[in-house]
């Protein structure tokens, strides 16, 4: 008797072991549950608007330039308009530009205001034609040139020989260099006042001296080139 309830305490002990487990692998077939609700993924809002580039650019500013004229040594005179004069039939008439002006005589001259005496002016430039040449003269008061006068010496002769000659570019810029060097050693004393001219364009006779004044009321030096014009 005893032997049978044994049994059955022992049939009854595995009958709960085995509904331990099974209970257990039961619970691991289940699936393992993941919330798979996400944040959604926020993507900039997309614009149909062209992206606008700002191509206005400010306008470049450039210096005025101011073109100074021959016979004019005083700044603000540069900034003024050219002379409105009358048109003449002179050879030289194109002068009138650079501020040169037409005396009874007919040459075209260029006054100066004296820099050591208020109130007094000189004959700075001159030309003339005589006959078939061309006498073109910077003049020194007293030996001394003022200050500006030898560029505007040289541009004034240039001018000259570049309207009444026939030369090419490279023959001026090598006679520019000639001029220069004269004028340059005219200011160093290197050259002293005499009667002798210096030839300085073979082809159309052109010379250049430096001479004391033999008349007129400016006493001093002059540099004076002298050119033929051309046959027409």
């Amino acid at each position: 008797m005893n032997i049978i309830v044994r049994l059955f305490g022992a049939i009854a002990l595995q009958v709960s072991a085995l509904a331990a487990m099974s209970s257990m692998a039961m619970s691991d077939d289940k699936p393992f549950r993941v919330n798979t609700q996400q944040t959604p993924t926020v993507y900039p809002r997309k614009t149909t608007q062209p992206f606008r580039v700002n191509t206005q650019q400010a306008p470049a500013v450039y210096p005025r330039k101011t073109t100074q004229r021959i016979c004019s040594l005083d700044p603000i005179e540069d900034l003024l308009p050219p002379p409105q004069t009358k048109a003449s039939n002179s050879l030289l008439s194109y002068l009138a530009e650079q501020g040169f002006t037409q005396n009874k005589e007919g040459s075209w001259v260029c006054y100066a205001n004296d820099p050591k005496k208020e109130g007094r002016y000189f004959t700075l430039f001159k030309v003339k034609q005589v006959n078939s040449r061309l006498i073109a003269s910077s003049f020194l008061d007293e030996g001394s040139l003022i200050q500006g006068q030898e560029n505007r010496s040289l541009d004034f002769f240039m001018m000259l020989i570049e309207h009444h000659t026939n030369t090419t570019k490279e023959n001026r810029q090598g006679i520019r260099r000639y001029l220069q060097a004269f004028v340059s050693l005219v200011k160093e004393g290197k050259i002293k006042p005499t009667r002798r001219g210096y030839l300085f364009d073979q082809p159309n006779r052109a010379m250049v001296l430096y001479h004391t004044l033999s008349s007129g009321n400016l006493k001093g030096t002059g540099i004076t080139i002298n050119i033929y014009l051309p046959k027409s």
